[in-house]
């Protein structure tokens, strides 16, 4: 079994700033995919940022140039630095990760249980 792990939300105020970090752990093979997509009230869950294997990253156009995705791949993590935060980057937010388990040959989609970040004053 694989699983992930979110830390890192909260209350903050606009303009202020967080990072949200996920680690996956279990029988991993393979990560392809890490990423990071919230869903606000009465709203469909969407992709903010997520990076590849590759080095490919991709961005919200609600996001570029405020957050930052990284990823530790020694430690199966990925981070996302969110600056300049505005009310309407309030949601929870959720972990996403295409992994291969161990002695599998097929990859999958796992999700983190999501955290809550709320920009208020």
């Amino acid at each position: 079994q694989v699983h992930l792990v979110e830390s890192g939300g909260g209350l903050v105020q606009p303009g202020g700033s967080l990072t949200l970090s996920c680690a996956a752990s279990g029988s991993i093979g393979s990560i392809n995919a890490m990423g990071w997509y919230r869903q606000a009230p009465g709203k469909e869950r969407e992709l903010v940022a997520r990076i590849v294997s590759s080095g490919t990253i991709n961005y919200a156009d609600s996001v570029k140039g405020r957050f930052t995705i990284s990823r530790d791949s020694a430690k199966n993590t990925v981070y996302l630095q969110m600056n300049s935060l505005k009310n309407e980057d309030t949601a929870v937010y959720y972990c996403n990760a295409q992994i291969k388990e161990k002695y599998s040959s097929g990859w999958y989609e796992y999700w983190a249980q999501g955290t809550q970040v709320t920009v208020s004053s």
